[in-house]
């Protein structure tokens, strides 16, 4: 990294961290979370606290009662996305690793959403299948943070396993800014441009992606509306 982009990563975590003191604060259970996925090996790639409240927020908005989360890591997200749904309603998060989907339960049921929250474990192409075979009621939400490589197909079930006013958010979508190269062989932006290729091309969905920078560097997401 030159000095350049170091000091550019130094702004993006200052502001992150002054946002995150200024509109959300200390939370124990969320720092529990992320000290036992740290403890645990986990990767360093779970959601920053701001993006988790917006994710919480989004949910909020949207009045889900039904979420569906396709990458759970060690549960940071899942606990914001969650504490976002009524006492009766219901988040299912994929993982494929069983380690981190001991994790994630765990950081669960700490936080008091066992009740609300199902991991499941294996892979996330195998649970969707069996999700839309059991013809499960709708999501109104559905995060997908997972493996890039497989965005265009999970994608593609999020629409089986939503309803019209449904929200898509894909995670991850900027890579640093190479989304935009088109020669590129890196298998995360070839599928993360074929995603792209696949809203532009479908009716039922309105789409943006946006730009983002912070505390997990240069990147972005995309956020589609099922149609009526």
């Amino acid at each position: 990294m030159t000095d350049q982009a170091e000091q550019a990563q130094q702004t993006w975590d200052a502001v992150d961290a002054y946002f995150s003191e200024q509109l959300i604060g200390r939370d124990p259970v969320l720092e529990a979370a992320a000290a036992a996925a740290d403890e645990a090996g986990l990767p360093h790639i779970a959601v920053a606290p701001n993006q988790g409240k917006l994710l919480h927020l989004l949910a909020l908005t949207q009045g889900a009662r039904r979420i569906l989360e396709v990458g759970t890591l060690g549960g940071y997200s899942a606990i914001w996305l969650a504490r976002a749904l009524p006492a009766d309603g219901t988040l299912i998060t994929l993982e494929l690793d069983p380690k981190h989907a001991a994790v994630a339960r765990a950081n669960l049921d700490r936080a008091g959403l066992g009740r609300v929250a199902e991991v499941r474990t294996g892979r996330a192409a195998d649970s969707l299948a069996a999700l839309v075979a059991d013809g499960v009621e709708p999501f109104d939400l559905v995060f997908i943070d997972a493996d890039k490589p497989s965005n265009p197909a999970y994608f593609a079930r999020a629409l089986e396993l939503t309803r019209p006013g449904s929200l898509i958010v894909v995670d991850n979508v900027v890579r640093g800014g190479a989304i935009a190269d088109a020669a590129s062989t890196d298998p995360a932006i070839t599928a993360t441009r074929r995603l792209h290729e696949l809203i532009a091309a479908e009716p039922r969905v309105s789409a943006t992606s946006v730009q983002t920078v912070g505390a997990k560097g240069y990147d972005g997401f995309t956020l589609a509306r099922v149609r009526a």
